[in-house]
């Protein structure tokens, strides 16, 4: 199963026997065995058992909640810790270290910017018609990827200004390619205003549950990052990780209203806010769950990397620590 999307409005979620039990309001009753669940995603006003969430912790899936009208973030549950204390240890100091966090900074930024790179290159063959808009925002990708490759030492406020300066060039590229039905006319969110906005914040919210739950599972602190800084309240690495994720979230977005599998039918208005409907996010759900398969095998793969680095720092700080008591 994977993940299972629990999107039914007052439904009672509990456990019993290693199986959930989806209640609807209707009386209607499903199952879903444990065993087969990855991850949980619970939308709306919903009763979840005190036992159904041990449940969900016990199998070691995540669960990520979602609240009000406009499914906004509510909390993520990731099972248990990850025991090796080493690799959260390796990762703080590396975190304090200026050329580690550069050195991941650059890595994120560029596989992100690539990725958007390709994305337009992509909408280029589609839609030639927008020429001008995709090979600017072409242009400005390249260039901020070029300054990537060649400039001297940057904090990580100058690394996210470089991809701040083509920011507003993809945007503009990338609105070329939805319909007029998508309302798109820029990045806006809390609360999105339009079809394509309130689509790219779901996306994104989910993007970035995968990455909480993937730097968990890898025993690193899904708070401590290396581009983005510390901030209460704020998932810093999950933050890093989300980066490269993106172009995939927009691609997904892009190709659901071109195609007309999402439709100005599937939104409604609550105020400034622009909603997806229950409809539309079983549609929605489906294709992110055939888009994200690949992104979590990259994740996995991402993460070791910074895993091992992590514990060799852990070590040369132990090996530290013994020369300064000899």
């Amino acid at each position: 199963m994977g993940t299972l999307y629990l999107d039914r409005r007052d439904a009672t979620i509990a456990a019993e026997g290693g199986t959930l039990l989806i209640r609807g309001a209707d009386g209607t009753l499903l199952r879903a065995p444990l065993g087969l669940i990855e991850r949980v995603v619970l939308r709306g006003p919903a009763s979840l058992t005190t036992g159904a969430i041990a449940a969900i912790a016990e199998e070691g899936a995540a669960l990520l909640v979602l609240t009000g009208r406009q499914g906004r973030l509510a909390g993520i549950m990731t099972g248990s810790a990850h025991a090796d204390a080493a690799i959260r240890l390796g990762q703080f100091r590396l975190a304090l270290d200026p050329t580690a966090r550069e050195a991941v900074g650059r890595a994120v930024l560029r596989r992100k910017l690539l990725g958007q790179h390709r994305l337009l290159a992509e909408g280029l063959r589609l839609r030639p018609e927008k020429r001008r808009l995709l090979l600017r925002g072409q242009e400005a990708l390249a260039e901020a990827l070029s300054r990537l490759r060649t400039e001297g030492a940057m904090a990580p406020a100058q690394l996210m200004g470089i991809e701040g300066a083509a920011a507003a060039a993809y945007w503009e590229a990338f609105g070329a390619l939805l319909p007029p039905s998508a309302g798109f006319a820029g990045r806006n969110r809390r609360p999105p205003r339009d079809p394509a906005n309130a689509l790219l914040s779901l996306a994104y919210t989910l993007a970035h549950f995968e990455a909480v739950a993937a730097a968990q599972r890898a025993g690193l602190d899904p708070a401590v990052g290396f581009l983005h800084a510390l901030h209460p309240g704020r998932e810093s690495l999950a933050c890093d990780l989300v980066e490269p994720l993106r172009p995939l979230c927009e691609r997904l977005v892009w190709r659901l209203l071109a195609e007309e599998r999402l439709r100005a039918t599937h939104f409604t208005r609550d105020g400034e806010a622009c909603l997806l409907g229950k409809a539309g996010r079983v549609a929605f759900y489906a294709a992110w769950e055939e888009a994200v398969a690949p992104a979590r095998r990259l994740l996995r793969r991402g993460l070791r990397p910074l895993v091992r680095a992590a514990r060799a720092a852990c070590a040369e700080l132990t090996a530290e620590e013994g020369r300064a008591d000899a």
